[in-house]
């Protein structure tokens, strides 16, 4: 039964109005940090990032393939794990539908893991997906990003991870991270980690629309729900 407060559609009305002034508020100020986030001061890549690819090694900049802009999604794919993180995988199953509408805005999307190359293909295999995921192995990308942590049982403690020391549950996290190319030089313009990421999920805010949510209430954790998507059954 539902737990809901009942009313007519005029009082329904009514109080939509009153939460669309909110949601419009919101809207302006998403649009606001939106631009400060545009303006943010830019890093040049001084590096030599090496990845491994299909036609193999390959640097930052191929990754860009010709396009000035470059955004990267970290995935979460340990060297010793077998699969990756089914959340980044959630994550990683609106890739796909969303690189021809980057690259029209000459954009670039590229998911970087630490496992080997033909564990990045198998799950692509078995999934489906065909968007662009290279392997960094053990060089310094993922480190040097805040996304993977120099000895594994660092993850037991404190690290920096989102610009903060936190304690993180495993040796590698979730993270993108964006670049900009001018004149032959390459520019780190931005990063975002943990919470940063959800406003890349789409389903999320979908679910966001329905009276159940997220269910980030969820035990043992939040998230708990989520599964790779051919985990789920009938």
């Amino acid at each position: 039964m539902t737990t809901h407060t009942i009313v007519t559609r005029q009082d329904w009305i009514t109080a939509r109005r009153a939460l669309l002034a909110k949601e419009k508020a919101l809207t302006r100020q998403r649009d606001r940090l939106a631009a400060e986030r545009r303006a943010l001061p830019w890093v040049r890549v001084v590096e030599r990032y090496e990845f491994d690819d299909d036609c193999g090694v390959v640097t930052l900049d191929d990754l860009f393939a010709g396009r000035r802009q470059l955004v990267i999604y970290h995935f979460m794919f340990a060297p010793e794990a077998e699969t990756g993180c089914r959340s980044c995988a959630f994550w990683a199953d609106h890739f796909d539908g969303i690189a021809p509408h980057l690259a029209a805005r000459d954009t670039s999307l590229v998911a970087v893991s630490r496992a080997p190359l033909a564990k990045l293909r198998a799950q692509s295999r078995r999934l489906g997906w065909r968007f662009r995921w290279v392997s960094a192995g053990d060089r310094s990308f993922n480190l040097d990003y805040g996304v993977a942590f120099a000895q594994p049982g660092e993850a037991g403690g404190n690290v920096d991870y989102n610009y903060t020391l936190q304690h993180v549950p495993a040796p590698d996290m979730p993270g993108v991270s964006v670049f900009c190319r001018e004149e032959g030089a390459v520019y780190h313009t931005y990063s975002c980690y943990s919470r940063g990421l959800d406003t890349l999920n789409a389903a999320y805010h979908y679910l966001d629309l329905t009276p159940t949510g997220r269910n980030e209430d969820a035990l043992p954790y939040p998230m708990s729900w989520v599964r790779l998507r051919d985990r789920y059954g009938s």
